[in-house]
């Protein structure tokens, strides 16, 4: 984790900290024999004014009675707000404002987020990564879905985002040299199949008509309840998902574009191992999602890695010679290759003519060499075959077919789109013009395409540091319609269709049309 290169990238929202937990200073009267209330009454009727529907759990009230003697009645309490009411979940001896700390996070099924968040401030004061521990037991949602059907199974899945969550979590105290227990909440983004299996929910209904799922707002819990290692007693959201395959990152896509506050139409196109399309406005939003597949994350490419310290995130290939251009992630010799260099690598070979619309080679060849083995990190060649190619266009074209759809069940078209946002952490470096001209992005005016980045973590970090997000991403949830793409009739068709450069229908990318005539 240490080495990887972590980068903040995307649209960041203002916030003025109003966060989900909060810390006050107290001078409490000390007790006598004409004042000899209980600890915990006195305690309550302290924080009474800001605070008057408080409780507290009853396996602090013994240690909160120790730091109000120890301290001389000088503490500090910790509060959380878990609307409609307020608990208490942490008492310091002394004045420990200066530490109150959050985490926001990303679930992903392929990767892993975390950001450690100062609570007063603002500040991300740390950013760690990490594979999700379950991909040994399955690349994409699916086959995870499969494997949690023993209650066995989904304990093992569950012990593995745990754990891959708390050793993120240690590692960002450390650096920060804090103590885990200075962590009173976080907010968390994932799909739903992930949240599940955070909370150690079955899984199962989500692949199967009707496709249900157990909970889509599992509200308010504690950190002790989930074995998540900050303040046991700290609060843990999950931002609400909207059906079986659009989670809570989806959700906060919309709170981070803020298209549902504007008149005009937008979409937000989140590419991963799961692939999520929202379209609305302020008057509507529509959902839908299908498999996507690892392909842009590095699961089933043959040189793919994700987007970390020594990826190929950008090749350029000369016309005439094949020469390679290409620059790394942290300027490392390269390892290997992640979603965006795969992205310009197709784009590149197609626009140059090494490959066809259908993405195969023109000279009988099965792979292309990006860089010789005497150049890498490893010793070995860093290749693009005829299968990372094939799995690329699947992938696009699952898109394609999904924002069709959508597009024709609502009445639209995309000249009726003012905005494109593209989502996720592929998002943070993706060129766009390689992804129009392979027909992964719409062929529309550039200026209406706005990488946001993982808007996920972004979603989450708001509502962490402002309660007022998290009932504003409770809203976007009543407002959402979910459209089960998959079962749709015409999405064969459409997928089929979209297994072409840029598309069978070349006519609805006019620039690319114009550069393969220049070319």
């Amino acid at each position: 984790m240490k080495n990887q290169t972590i980068l903040i990238r995307g649209k960041q929202l203002i916030i003025n900290p109003n966060p989900i937990t909060k810390k006050v200073y107290l001078e409490l009267k000390p007790p006598s024999l004409n004042n000899n209330k209980g600890v915990i009454d006195r305690l309550k009727e302290a924080l009474h004014k800001d605070f008057p529907n408080i409780t507290v759990p009853l396996p602090l009230m013994d240690a909160i009675v120790r730091a109000c003697h120890n301290s001389k009645w000088r503490v500090t309490v910790t509060v959380a707000d878990t609307a409609p009411c307020h608990k208490i979940i942490a008492v310091e001896e002394g004045n420990q404002l200066d530490k109150h700390y959050g985490l926001a996070i990303d679930i992903g099924t392929t990767t892993v987020v975390v950001y450690l968040v100062d609570l007063a401030s603002g500040d991300i004061l740390g950013v760690e990564s990490d594979y999700n521990q379950q991909v040994i037991h399955g690349e994409d949602i699916l086959s995870r879905i499969h494997f949690a059907s023993s209650p066995e199974n989904l304990a093992q899945l569950t012990q593995a985002i745990v754990s891959t969550l708390n050793v993120l979590i240690n590692s960002l105290c450390m650096d920060a040299g804090i103590t885990n227990n200075h962590i009173s909440g976080a907010v968390i983004g994932g799909n739903t199949t992930m949240i599940h299996l955070l909370l150690g929910l079955s899984p199962t209904h989500l692949c199967r008509e009707p496709y249900l799922p157990t909970v889509n707002q599992p509200g308010f819990l504690q950190a002790r309840e989930l074995n998540i290692a900050i303040n046991p007693f700290g609060i843990i959201y999950c931002i609400p998902s909207i059906g079986s395959y659009v989670g809570g990152d989806a959700v906060a896509g919309i709170l981070v574009s803020e298209m549902h506050k504007r008149d005009t139409i937008s979409i937000i196109v989140d590419i991963g191992t799961n692939g999520e399309i929202l379209l609305g406005n302020n008057q509507w939003l529509v959902a839908c999602a299908g498999a996507a597949g690892p392909a842009l994350e590095g699961g089933v490419v043959s040189a793919g890695i994700r987007a970390e310290a020594g990826a190929i995130d950008s090749i350029q290939i000369g016309g005439r010679t094949r020469k390679v251009r290409y620059t790394t992630i942290g300027n490392e010799k390269p390892k290997g290759i992640c979603g965006s260099g795969l992205v310009d690598a197709v784009a590149e070979l197609f626009i140059n003519r090494i490959i066809d619309s259908s993405g195969h080679f023109k000279d009988d060849s099965r792979e292309f060499t990006v860089v010789k083995a005497e150049d890498t990190a490893h010793g070995q060649d860093i290749i693009i075959t005829q299968i990372d190619i094939r799995n690329l266009l699947r992938t696009k074209a699952a898109v394609n077919a999904s924002l069709e759809v959508l597009l024709e069940s609502v009445g639209c078209s995309l000249a009726d789109i003012q905005d494109f946002y593209a989502a996720g952490a592929f998002g943070n470096y993706i060129n766009p013009e390689s992804a129009i001209i392979i027909g992964l992005y719409p062929d529309m005016p550039r200026e209406k395409i706005h990488l946001i980045g993982n808007s996920s973590v972004e979603g989450a970090r708001a509502a962490l540091l402002d309660k007022e997000k998290i009932k504003e991403l409770e809203e976007i949830v009543k407002n959402i319609t979910y459209f089960e793409i998959g079962t749709h009739g015409k999405f064969m068709s459409k997928f089929t269709a979209g297994l072409f450069m840029p598309h069978s229908n070349l006519d609805w990318y006019p620039t690319v049309k114009q550069k393969l005539k220049g070319n």
